[in-house]
C-alpha cells in the first residue's frame, strides 16, 4: 500500500471516529437544520464566486470531494451546519488541477477580518468574517476543531507538492465567524 493511499486511510477513519464521537443523535440534527442549503461562496477579496455541489461521505467513510472535472465549483459538505444556522459549516475546494488552477487555489492569500460570503437557496446569505488562516500537515488533519464549534470553514490542499505520491503535503484550513445573525 502506498505512504499516501495509508495516510488517507488514516485520516479517514480519525475523521470518521470525531464525526460519531461528537455527532447529535440523527433525530436532532433534523430537528435544528435548515431547511436551506447553500448555493454559492463569494470572496471579494479574492474574486471568487463559485457555486456550491453537495458533498456527502464515500463509502470509506472520509468526506467526498468535488470532482476535479469541476475545478471551479467548491461543495459543502452535507453532515456540517447550513451556513447561517448554529455549528460549523464545512466547504471544500480543489487548490488546483493536473492542467489549471481551481477554485481555491489562492485562498491561502485570504487575510484575518476579510469577508466570505454564503448564498443560500432560501435567498438568504451568511456572512463571515475571517478569523485565521492555518496551513497544516494533512496527517495532523485538526478534524475536531473543523468539524465542531461554531462557523466556517473552507478546506483546501496546499504546502509543498509531494511529487512521489502526486498529492500536497498540508492543507490550507480557513475558520471564520458568522457575523449575521442566525438565519
Amino acid at each position: 500500500m502506498a505512504s499516501s493511499t495509508r495516510s488517507l486511510i488514516i485520516a479517514g477513519v480519525i475523521t470518521g471516529l470525531v464525526l460519531v464521537a461528537i455527532s447529535k443523535p440523527r433525530t436532532e440534527q433534523i430537528a435544528t437544520r435548515s431547511a436551506a442549503v447553500p448555493e454559492r461562496i463569494d470572496i471579494p477579496a479574492l474574486a471568487i464566486k463559485a457555486p456550491l455541489m453537495k458533498l456527502g461521505l464515500t463509502g470509506a467513510g472520509d468526506v467526498e470531494l468535488p470532482p476535479y472535472e469541476k475545478p471551479k465549483v467548491a461543495g459543502w459538505y452535507t453532515g456540517s451546519a447550513v451556513p447561517g444556522d448554529d455549528g460549523a459549516s464545512v466547504i471544500i475546494g480543489h487548490v488546483d488541477t493536473k492542467s489549471a488552477p481551481a477554485v481555491f487555489y489562492r485562498l491561502r492569500e485570504l487575510r484575518k477580518g476579510a469577508t466570505v460570503k454564503v448564498l443560500r437557496s432560501d435567498g438568504k446569505t451568511a456572512s463571515y468574517q475571517v478569523d485565521s488562516v492555518a496551513q497544516i500537515p494533512k496527517d495532523e488533519f485538526p478534524a475536531r476543531s473543523v468539524y465542531t464549534g461554531d462557523g466556517l470553514r473552507l478546506v483546501t490542499c496546499g504546502g509543498d507538492f509531494d511529487w512521489k505520491n502526486h498529492e500536497y503535503r498540508d492543507n490550507i484550513i480557513v475558520y471564520a465567524s458568522r457575523v449575521t445573525a442566525r438565519l
